[in-house]
């Protein structure tokens, strides 16, 4: 696995159905980004919530999701919405990485969270 700071980088996979991306260390799950696919013109990744699993604190995982949830994006051609405060704060240190989406996608993507809380 490729080292990050000296650390073990993350294995991250998709769970597109349940809405999840997953990251693991050394097989065990360390964090998971809570989203969904926001449909429409345009279409949407919305990230809602991100979770670094007790004990995995410090080591990257936040921000290793959130790195390869806005490259799964860009790979898709999608902009990303980060309704979660972390992906909000990460996208901000990273602006080259993850380009803002408009206002209007991420009142959208408030308004289809509110009308379906399941989604969180």
């Amino acid at each position: 696995m490729p080292e990050q700071s000296g650390q073990t980088a993350p294995e991250i996979r998709d769970d597109r159905a349940a809405g999840k991306l997953l990251a693991y260390l050394d097989g065990e799950a360390a964090g998971v980004i809570v989203y969904f696919v926001m449909q429409g013109t345009p279409a949407a990744l919305v990230a809602v919530h991100t979770v670094v699993e007790q004990g995995h604190e410090g080591k990257g995982i936040g921000g290793a999701l959130v790195r390869e949830f806005y490259a799964m994006a860009a790979r898709e051609g999608v902009p990303v919405v980060p309704l979660c405060p972390y992906a909000a704060k990460w996208a901000s240190r990273h602006p080259d990485e993850a380009p803002e989406a408009p206002e209007e996608l991420v009142e959208r993507a408030k308004k289809e969270l509110a009308d379906h809380p399941e989604l969180y």
